[in-house]
C-alpha cells in the first residue's frame, strides 16, 4: 500500500467517528436525535460524557483538518 491509501483510509475513518459524535451530541439525546424529535431549545451545561465527546469532537476535527491538508500535499 503506498502512504496516499493510508491517508485516504485515515480519512474515512475520522469522518464517519466525526459523525458519530456530532449525532451523539445532538443535545444530549443519544441515537434518538436521528428520528427528528425536538429535544427543547434551552442551553444546558456540558458536564461528565458530553464534556469530554465535546473535547475528543474538537480533537479529532482538528486532526481531520491536518490529514487532508497532508492528503491534498501528497497528491500534488
Amino acid at each position: 500500500m503506498t502512504l496516499k491509501s493510508y491517508f485516504d483510509i485515515a480519512l474515512i475513518i475520522i469522518s464517519i467517528a466525526l459523525i458519530v459524535m456530532v449525532i451523539l451530541q445532538n443535545k444530549g439525546v443519544g441515537l434518538g436525535g436521528l428520528t427528528g424529535s425536538d429535544s427543547g431549545g434551552f442551553f444546558t451545561a456540558r458536564r461528565g460524557i458530553e464534556k469530554t465527546l465535546f473535547w475528543i469532537t474538537i480533537g479529532a476535527s482538528a486532526l481531520f483538518f491536518i490529514l487532508v491538508m497532508v492528503a491534498v500535499v501528497i497528491n500534488k
